[in-house]
């Protein structure tokens, strides 16, 4: 079957066909993370759909909205390669009327951690994501777990609004030497790129540990050594389900999130801890 391309509401109410739906939002740029995505949502759904729109709603005023990398053509053999049946390309005017008024409000833990650093970030994320399950109608989506709290605040988001759509989360793919896959990682130089090798260097050095403060200063040191190449924006330590910061007594799943820039260029990771402490 060949891969149809939805430009807006019409196009995609006539690809959908009879059986189940898996949605995989993306932004364009795919790579072999998004690859894994797609996988996992052919082996559970009749069609697939991917949406490619970078939402203008998720980036703020200083942030890389205008020069985010858009593939488009490059991005549609990807999907033709995985088997996808429907591409969703929405324009910005199809997606968010002159008029718009309306929001979805990520909460308290849309201003933490990641969004203490990018304000209004989850709002625009999570608005969008509700969008697109509603002009898809999917009957499961597939998040990458690399953006851990995006997908506990699409989990919170479907939960408190009774949002009939089942999330699946797909493991981190990396490179070879342990770099997170992103859209962004083609903005690194070489020199670059070395020096974000840190990010997940101090992960692992993390993630060797059992005790909350060892984890943490296990994990601040590698990324004390990569300074000043590289600029931490906030090491932290948090329950998967609401983001907050675990106590040291704390014992159970954490996970372990960084970010931090590079040169111009802003990168995020994160690592699943089972904590232990004696």
């Amino acid at each position: 079957m060949d891969l149809i391309v939805a430009r807006n509401r019409t196009d995609l109410i006539k690809a959908r066909r009879d059986g189940s739906v898996a949605l995989v939002p993306t932004m364009g740029a795919l790579h072999e993370g998004h690859r894994s995505l797609i996988r996992a949502a052919r082996a559970r759904a009749d069609q697939v759909v991917v949406s490619v729109f970078v939402n203008p709603l998720q980036f703020g005023p200083s942030e890389d909205f205008s020069r985010y990398p858009r593939t488009f053509d490059a991005d549609l053999d990807v999907c033709r390669a995985e088997g996808v049946e429907v591409v969703f390309a929405p324009a910005v005017q199809d997606m968010y009327p002159p008029d718009r008024q309306v929001s979805v409000s990520s909460g308290e833990m849309g201003r933490i951690v990641e969004g203490a650093s990018r304000p209004g970030h989850f709002d625009g994320m999570l608005t969008v994501v509700l969008k697109l399950f509603n002009l898809v109608r999917p009957d499961l989506a597939v998040f990458g777990q690399k953006d851990a709290q995006q997908l506990a605040m699409i989990r919170r988001m479907v939960a408190d609004l009774d949002v009939p759509v089942e999330i699946v989360g797909v493991p981190t793919v990396r490179e070879p030497d342990g770099l997170a896959l992103s859209s962004r990682n083609r903005y690194l130089s070489a020199a670059e790129r070395q020096v974000a090798l840190a990010l997940s260097r101090a992960l692992r050095a993390g993630a060797a540990e059992r005790v909350p403060s060892k984890v943490r200063a296990a994990a601040r040191a590698v990324l004390e050594e990569a300074a000043p190449e590289l600029e931490l924006d906030y090491l932290a330590l948090v329950d998967p389900a609401t983001f907050c910061e675990v106590p040291e007594l704390y014992s159970g799943e954490a996970v372990l999130a960084v970010a931090a820039r590079t040169g111009t260029t802003r990168l995020i990771d994160n690592v699943v801890i089972a904590l232990s402490p004696a």
